[in-house]
């Protein structure tokens, strides 16, 4: 079973949490404040970061940006913060999804469950050969997971590239907001809508010459997205 780390300083939480989790097979490892839980992530084969933002040392936040640096694994944020901006940033600084305390054991074992198995679905997706796609000054390497712009590599977060990879796919189409959900995300995804519309943000931040002014990922309102390329766009 999987490996998760518990990132949360109240005991009355954590404890819980973590039997109910050990109560269904995963193995888990606590830490009890930010820069502990993040030595843990960062130096421990894990398949899910389960973390709190109100932490000691550092908060949530600051783990989470330190996480993505070296990490694409999940990233599951626990708050008792309902601002949406709060929620907001979790997604931005590279969260996959959050839960707003207090929550159900239930609740919590179905979003792990969703995000584990699409980990698991799209690792079966990848094939032993290399497969390269090259559109103006772009270069995808589907199967090593790369993407260069000008001969340098990019580092995309592992949800930007599956969503960048079917974008580029379709390129000249309309891909509907429904349809990329259901490729990146999954069917079963239960978090916020408009994370969608933050790794689009993200990725027009890296493949653009000017994110104001998107020459590849067009945004087709009320519908979706279009990967345009040459003198298409």
């Amino acid at each position: 079973m999987a490996t998760i780390v518990l990132i949360e300083d109240d005991r009355l939480i954590a404890d819980p949490v973590a039997r109910a989790l050990q109560g269904v097979g995963y193995s888990v490892l606590k830490a009890a404040d930010g820069k502990a839980g993040l030595g843990i992530a960062i130096s421990t084969p894990c398949d899910l970061v389960i973390l709190d933002i109100m932490l000691p040392e550092m908060d949530g936040w600051e783990v989470c940006k330190a996480i993505r640096q070296k990490s694409v694994v999940p990233i599951l944020m626990l708050t008792a913060l309902s601002d949406e901006v709060d929620r907001i940033l979790g997604l931005e600084l590279g969260a996959d999804d959050y839960l707003t305390k207090p929550f159900s054991t239930r609740e919590l074992l179905a979003r792990i469950k969703a995000l584990l198995r699409r980990v698991e679905f799209d690792a079966a997706r990848q094939t032993p050969s290399d497969r390269i796609i090259t559109i103006d000054d772009l270069t995808l390497n589907l199967d090593r997971r790369q993407v260069f712009k000008d001969g340098q590599e990019l580092q995309l977060r592992y949800k930007e590239f599956e969503l960048l990879s079917l974008l580029v796919a379709s390129a000249g189409d309309v891909v509907s907001r429904a349809e990329i959900f259901d490729k990146v995300w999954g069917t079963d995804w239960l978090g916020d809508m408009r994370t969608l519309d933050v790794h689009i943000r993200w990725l027009r931040e890296k493949i653009e010459d000017d994110p104001g002014n998107p020459h590849y990922i067009q945004t087709v309102r009320s519908v979706g997205y279009r990967f345009t390329a040459g003198d298409s766009a």
